[in-house]
């Protein structure tokens, strides 16, 4: 059975950048879904492929990227948690007055679990999150940078 405190704790090993406590909770061999179409969209295949994501995802936002929990539903195979994902673009910190430089959405991470890790993970946003997300991970285009 998947509980609220697994689900607590693997996100919790993934934010020490502990790999044996990461290992703990997430499987070798998962795959993660990241949605959208930038250049972290697509499937991450493999534990390192996943903790490399979550490196790109840190340093695209110097280390301000942000999951603050709303809730957990758990069931004997699959967890749902519900959070709201703030940060900021690397060099943009204090200033989401630019264009696609704040991220500020509401996300569902669907993860399925086997023998206490989880083994594939995916994210769902809402309304035009997925706009707003998708432009946030996205290159900026020097029109978008000026502060008129």
């Amino acid at each position: 059975m998947v509980t609220q405190e697994m689900v607590k704790n693997a996100y919790g090993a993934l934010m020490s950048g502990d790999m044996n406590e990461i290992k703990k909770y997430w499987a070798e061999d998962m795959v993660w879904t990241v949605p959208g179409h930038n250049v972290l969209s697509g499937k991450y295949y493999g534990l390192d492929a996943f903790i490399g994501f979550m490196s790109n995802v840190g340093a695209m936002s110097a280390n301000s990227f942000n999951m603050e929990s709303i809730t957990i539903c758990v069931n004997d195979e699959y967890s749902a948690d519900v959070t709201r994902n703030i940060g900021y673009r690397a060099g943009y910190i204090g200033n989401g007055t630019k264009p696609y430089t704040m991220l500020d959405i509401d996300v569902i991470h669907l993860l399925r679990w086997k023998d206490g890790k989880v083994i594939e993970g995916k994210g769902a946003i809402f309304a035009d999150g997925t706009n707003e997300y998708d432009q946030f991970w996205s290159p900026l285009r020097e029109e978008n940078n000026r502060l008129d």
